[in-house]
C-alpha cells in the first residue's frame, strides 16, 4: 500500500470520526445530556478531522454561534491545510 494510500484512507477515517462525534454531540445537546469536551473536539480537528468538524458544524449548526470556538477550529482548518500542502510537497 503506497504512502499516499494510506494518508488518504487515516484522513478519511479520521473525518468520518470527527462528523460522528459532533453529530453525537448535538444530539447530546439537544436531549441536555452529557456533553463531549470541547477540548475533545478541537483535538478531532487538530489532528486532521478539520473538514469534518466544518461540515456537521455547518449541517447541524453546532457550536456556530461560539466565537473562540469557530477560531479555534479556523486555527485547526489552517494548520491541517500547512501539513496537506507539506504532505503533496515531500509525496510529489
Amino acid at each position: 500500500m503506497s504512502k499516499l494510500t494510506l494518508i488518504l484512507m487515516y484522513y478519511i477515517i479520521i473525518n468520518l470520526i470527527s462528523f460522528i462525534i459532533f453529530f453525537i454531540d448535538k444530539q447530546k445537546s439537544k436531549k441536555d445530556r452529557w456533553r463531549i469536551q470541547e477540548k475533545t473536539l478541537h483535538t478531532l480537528s487538530y489532528i486532521g478531522g478539520v473538514f469534518g468538524s466544518i461540515a456537521s458544524m455547518l449541517l447541524f449548526h453546532h457550536k456556530t454561534k461560539k466565537p473562540d470556538f469557530v477560531i479555534i477550529t479556523i486555527i485547526a482548518l489552517m494548520l491541517n491545510l500547512f501539513v496537506l500542502y507539506k504532505l503533496k510537497e515531500m509525496l510529489f
